[in-house]
């Protein structure tokens, strides 16, 4: 009488495989490093707490979908520049001294990028300023590994606060 519970708490059960929760973290971690809101590091400690054992695949997984997000956020500032110059009848200066700032730093201030809300519009400025995409990834993926890292070990216990 009941077999179609059973039939419906192992299919539920295959979405909440290993694997599924990794393409999980991954989706998560991609659509976090663009202009829509929300946090892959949720994800990711569900995750590491229901399977401590995929920490580092987890790491991985979500620094791969959040380097594709931001560098799609990247994409975005490039494209938007490229639309407004094409488009825009108004003449647009930038002021000098943050355009200078931002080419004493250039992409090493993108490891900043980690940092919730802002580092995503730093992504964006960049794109926007046309900082070279390989070297500005680099930097973006560090920045995201270390926080990624913080979290992977604050779940596995080595990092503590107290």
């Amino acid at each position: 009488m009941f077999d179609w519970i059973h039939t419906l708490s192992a299919w539920l059960q295959t979405w909440l495989s290993p694997e599924a929760g990794l393409w999980g973290l991954f989706a998560s971690a991609v659509l976090a490093a663009t202009v829509l809101p929300g946090s892959s590091e949720v994800v990711m400690i569900a995750l590491l707490t229901a399977h401590p054992e995929l920490a580092w695949t987890a790491f991985a997984v979500a620094l791969s979908g959040n380097l594709i997000g931001s560098m799609l956020t990247f994409g975005m500032g490039w494209g938007a520049r490229q639309g407004y110059n094409r488009f825009s009848r108004v003449q647009w200066q930038l002021d000098e001294r943050q355009v200078q700032r931002l080419n004493r730093w250039g992409p090493p201030a993108l490891f900043l990028s980690f940092v919730p809300l802002a580092g995503d519009a730093l992504v964006l400025a960049a794109g926007w300023l046309r900082l070279p995409p390989l070297y500005s990834a680099v930097w973006i993926a560090l920045g995201k590994g270390f926080r990624y890292l913080l979290v992977v070990l604050g779940v596995l216990g080595v990092l503590t606060l107290a």
